[in-house]
């Protein structure tokens, strides 16, 4: 079942106005907007006063209550440390747990990928995402 904030352009953006309004975040550029009056994408940068930042990206369908595309990147800097998507890679038996969501990590960020758990197309995926900012930000 899909997650309430889903099912419309003004709820997913209350959602995330609210889930960004932290002390944490120093600057963002994420919005949220709508392309037809049943999808809509949301994508922007969110930087953090630790120095780590967010690039991401969200195709939404309103009328199904599903995020029909992503992308997140999360960096350090201006090193990448890891990138999330939810492109297909059907003979790679060990995502098949979370198919098609995976994470790129190191080493070989670009081949290297492990199943996601925490990312669904029913539920927003931004409360894992910043939970995954602030472990990494303990390092």
């Amino acid at each position: 079942m899909a997650h309430p904030s889903l099912n419309s352009l003004a709820k997913y953006s209350q959602f995330v106005a609210e889930l960004l309004d932290r002390p944490d975040i120093t600057r963002s550029t994420f919005s949220v907007w709508s392309d037809s009056p049943f999808t809509g994408v949301a994508e922007g940068d969110v930087y953090f006063a630790n120095g780590l930042h967010l690039r991401a990206r969200e195709e939404l369908d309103f009328d199904a209550g599903i995020i029909t595309s992503y992308g997140y990147e999360i960096y350090r800097d201006e090193e990448r440390l890891c990138w999330y998507d939810d492109f297909p890679h059907p003979n790679d038996a060990t995502l098949a747990s979370t198919f098609p969501h995976h994470k790129h990590i190191p080493p070989d960020i670009k081949r290297h990928r492990v199943p996601a758990p925490e990312i669904s197309f029913t539920r927003p995926n931004l409360l894992a995402i910043l939970r995954e900012i602030e472990n990494l930000a303990s390092k």
